[in-house]
């Protein structure tokens, strides 16, 4: 048992997450924007009104938490629109990178104090931002916003390895979401293999780009 903060909890990938993590018997704190029923009827803390892409709600949820102590952080909020190079949404692309990119950076720094030695920190990501797997081209804003915390992933993975904290970069696989439109592996299958991923991760593999079925993927 441990205490799990997953972010972007209430649909989708975050509300499976949780419903699992609750099931095996581990402390769930969900933090979203808004809880619906789902998420309410399940047995954990909820924080609501918590908008990753806005620094005044990240810093007022690091208030809210004090020096609760976390086993792991999984940054998991995330948003998705499509741009082609002949309609490209500048507006849609930036809060692609504010909350997809710079949301999980900015949640992680704000809760360092919340994350001992021998935590983890999971950032759901995906292969689209892999640059070597990049076949098919487009999605400009949702490509380049997951590239850009890959990196940031990375670099977090050294600058916490001295604090013994691990971070992995975790691909969910082509979910059947809202996000996806219902296309894709049932959500119980990608949340499942996303918390196997994360029960894997330590300082030996700290910085890994896993698909959530456990391959490692191209950068």
């Amino acid at each position: 048992m441990g205490k799990v903060l997953v972010t972007g909890a209430n649909r989708g990938i975050g509300l499976e997450l949780c419903r699992q993590l609750v099931s095996r018997g581990d402390e769930v704190i969900a933090v979203c924007r808004k809880a619906g029923d789902e998420l309410q009827s399940l047995s954990l803390r909820v924080i609501e009104g918590i908008d990753v892409s806005d620094t005044e709600s990240i810093n007022s949820l690091a208030v809210t938490m004090g020096g609760e102590k976390l086993d792991w952080l999984i940054n998991n909020a995330g948003i998705l629109s499509v741009e082609t190079l002949d309609s490209l949404n500048i507006k849609a692309m930036e809060q692609q990178f504010r909350v997809n990119s710079l949301g999980p950076l900015q949640v992680t720094a704000a809760l360092l104090k919340n994350l001992p030695g021998g935590s983890k920190v999971g950032i759901v990501t995906s292969r689209m931002g892999s640059i070597d797997d990049n076949n098919s081209g487009g999605y400009y804003g949702y490509r380049m916003s997951k590239a850009a915390v890959n990196m940031a992933g990375k670099s977090l993975s050294r600058d916490l390895e001295g604090r013994g904290v691990a971070v992995a970069l975790l691909h969910p696989g082509m979910v059947s979401t809202d996000m996806t439109g219902g296309r894709g592996v049932p959500v119980e299958q990608s949340a499942g293999g996303l918390i196997q991923r994360m029960d894997a991760l330590d300082m030996s593999n700290t910085g890994s780009f896993w698909h959530a079925e456990g391959e490692d993927l191209p950068w």
